[in-house]
């Protein structure tokens, strides 16, 4: 551990600046606040604070966030408070500390939701101050390194786990790949020990058989580049343990099998250096295409930047290059904490980079805790792709990212406008997944909403959380659409006519936020009708006894306008129809269940509120079931298919679902107009010689 003088001696070393008896005043703070307290190893726990923040130190940051790492656990772990903290320290410390401190002390959440808490109020800090985050990466690294200490060993993965999960792909994204690299090793080894074990131990016999052979080839590499009249820096070594595990599983392979488990840096003094000794090892070794990357000219959105190429040495050995210039290894290893190094005038650069306002974003958008642990280890993975917009500029999104997702990149306001994408000029299904390069063009109207289905292949962190807001809004606006109607209905049965200012009143009586609030508690049954009567005029329930307590609508509520799927869903039972006639099962917090009035199963519905439905006038467009009976012999599923197209049929799905010779019974499910449409269809089957039977379900 630190000593006190140590610590101080090591920031006066790059700010002689930095104010002394601050530093002093916060190490000893530390000590006395945390006092006799204990670390899982025997140690005191006032080490911890002081090792996080002698890593602070390495990466030459200054005295604020050096203090902001000594204090980080005093306000979670002792009586401090933040308001002690700012009279002591200031407001920045104060600040800054608050970001670090997580909610473990809010008893009532779950395990999901405390993280997911934790992770929203630091991911908020972070996006103020990116020191927030350089403390907590540090934090979590030596927490890392202490974590064998930990007897039990479900709390070990859960921290493990967590580590993998979200704090290693966060020093990725910020560049500081000596953090990630070591949070990963040590997390490999709590989650997969059998195969940190086995990785391990083979790469200490190939190491044991090989003696000095990654040297020997480092060596080899500086005098070809040194013949070249490059005066460059070579290292050598074996990829780490994890690096290894995740391409086994990727490529699904054995050790034996991978064939690059050594990678070499070279280091040289500019740019045009490193795309000379890129060509000069080209021509040296033959390389392994496909394997080319120039993050050069195209740097990764940490700002990271090397040349990366793969190479076969002698007996078909495969090694890793990487070659890039002294400033940009600097950069590269520590990432943005190399950025981040504050001068002492206390200036404050802007922490709002592209990919944090994206996780804001996400945090502002999420519903609950596992919309935001998902939605943000989604958003900060890092496998990427490059595409481009039709004027040049240039996103990177995750492996597998469609053009919606791409979308969703540029604005969020485009992606919930989108309707269709051309991908390097063809018109593409905005499923299609992107590829390294892509020229992107979206195609927008002003009226267009996110689809539901797009959740289905979206991969962003920042679409999935955009479309799911957007579609949980116009479900809200439709549930609360259907409670305005019902509630004229319920009006309909009191004394009086019921205005404005009833309605208001009943809003205060309910506790309600505002207007909406109350229509949309009516459409999801979260209020019963006496509930709502009672509210709008108290006392005019006294008299209703026994009466059930479902709608009694008078004239049947139109369903015109909505949307199924948002304030109603057709069931898929009887799939009715523009029509048919309908009625709907309301029940507390569901969608209301449309059903036609004949259904066979509206007996399984006696608990729920029963309501008299319309379709309203002009309402088009349901999908239909039809049962048909064809007979078994070549041609008839065309001759079924022509029938459905002549009559302007979209056919959503087709399936056999029974075979008896010499017929096969087929369901289909047709996009029709109404019950008009759907009944001339049928007629059409019957009359066809290919068709034994057609009905609807």
């Amino acid at each position: 551990m630190l000593r006190q003088y140590e610590l101080v001696e090591r920031v006066k070393e790059y700010a002689p600046q930095a104010d002394e008896a601050l530093l002093n005043r916060a190490y000893v703070y530390t000590v006395q606040k945390h006092g006799t307290q204990k670390r899982a190893s025997g140690d005191p726990y006032f080490s911890h604070p002081v090792e996080v923040a002698g890593l602070m130190t390495e990466l030459k940051l200054d005295q604020q966030t050096i203090i902001t790492a000594l204090l980080h656990d005093t306000v979670e772990d002792t009586l401090a408070t933040i308001e002690e903290i700012e009279k002591l320290f200031g407001p920045d410390v104060a600040r800054l500390v608050d970001g670090v401190t997580k909610l473990s002390k809010i008893e009532v959440m779950t395990e999901n939701e405390r993280a997911a808490e934790n992770l929203r109020k630091f991911l908020l800090a972070m996006s103020e101050d990116l020191r927030v985050l350089l403390v907590k990466l540090a934090d979590r690294l030596h927490n890392m390194r202490t974590l064998h200490y930990i007897k039990k060993e479900d709390k070990r993965r859960r921290i493990a786990r967590e580590t993998m999960d979200i704090y290693a792909p966060l020093a990725e994204r910020v560049g500081m790949y000596e953090y990630m690299r070591e949070m990963q090793m040590l997390a490999f080894e709590q989650l997969e020990p059998e195969g940190y074990a086995t990785i391990t131990g083979r790469l200490a016999q190939i190491r044991s058989q090989e003696g000095g052979q990654v040297d020997a080839i480092a060596l080899s590499i500086k005098q070809v580049l040194a013949e070249a009249g490059l005066n460059v820096e070579v290292s050598g070594r074996e990829k780490h343990p994890y690096s290894i595990w995740r391409k086994m599983a990727e490529r699904h392979v054995t050790f034996e099998q991978i064939t690059d488990i050594m990678a070499f840096r070279v280091l040289t003094d500019n740019v045009e250096e490193c795309y000379k000794a890129l060509g000069v090892l080209h021509t040296a070794w033959q390389m392994i295409p496909g394997r080319f990357k120039d993050y050069i000219s195209t740097p990764k959105s940490n700002g990271y930047q090397s040349l990366h190429t793969a190479l076969i040495f002698e007996r078909s050995m495969r090694m890793e290059v990487q070659i890039r210039t002294r400033e940009m290894h600097s950069t590269n290893e520590f990432g943005l904490a190399a950025h981040w190094a504050y001068k002492q005038g206390g200036a404050r650069p802007d922490g709002q980079v592209g990919w944090l306002r994206d996780l804001i974003e996400i945090v502002d958008a999420s519903h609950d805790a596992e919309e935001l642990l998902e939605n943000t280890k989604m958003a900060i993975y890092q496998d990427r792709i490059f595409a481009f917009t039709p004027k040049g500029a240039l996103f990177q999104l995750p492996k597998g990212s469609t053009a919606v997702d791409f979308a969703y990149a540029v604005h969020t306001n485009l992606g919930n406008a989108t309707v269709g994408v051309k991908i390097n000029g063809r018109h593409m299904p905005l499923r299609t997944r992107l590829a390294n390069g892509d020229v992107v063009e979206i195609i927008k109207t002003p009226n267009s909403e996110p689809q539901l289905s797009w959740l289905g292949f979206v991969v962003t962190g920042k679409a999935r959380a955009s479309i799911r807001r957007a579609v949980r809004a116009k479900e809200r606006a439709e549930v609360a659409e259907i409670g305005a109607k019902l509630l004229d209905e319920i009006a309909g049965r009191l004394p009086g006519r019921i205005g404005k200012k009833a309605i208001d009143a009943a809003i205060q009586r309910l506790d309600m936020r505002d207007e909406e609030d109350f229509m949309f508690a009516i459409g999801s049954a979260r209020l019963t009708d006496r509930q709502v009567m009672e509210a709008l005029v108290p006392g005019s329930t006294a008299d209703l006894g026994d009466e059930p307590e479902w709608t009694h609508t008078e004239r049947a509520i139109s369903i015109r306008g909505l949307t199924p799927g948002m304030g109603f869903e057709l069931a898929d039972c009887c799939h009715p129809v523009p029509g048919d006639r309908i009625v709907g099962l309301r029940r507390p917090d569901h969608k209301v269940e449309v059903h036609t009035i004949d259904c066979l199963t509206l007996a399984n519905g006696v608990d729920a509120d029963w309501l008299d439905l319309s379709w309203g006038e002009r309402t088009t467009g349901a999908v239909g079931r039809l049962q048909l009976v064809l007979y078994n012999r070549p041609g008839t599923l065309a001759e079924v298919t022509q029938i459905l197209a002549s009559n302007r049929a979209n056919v959503t799905n087709l399936q056999m679902v029974q075979r008896d010779e010499p017929f096969g019974t087929y369901e289909v499910d047709l996009e029709v107009g109404d019950l008009a449409h759907l009944t001339r269809i049928v007629g059409a089957l019957r009359a066809s010689e290919a068709v034994a039977e057609a009905q609807r379900l």
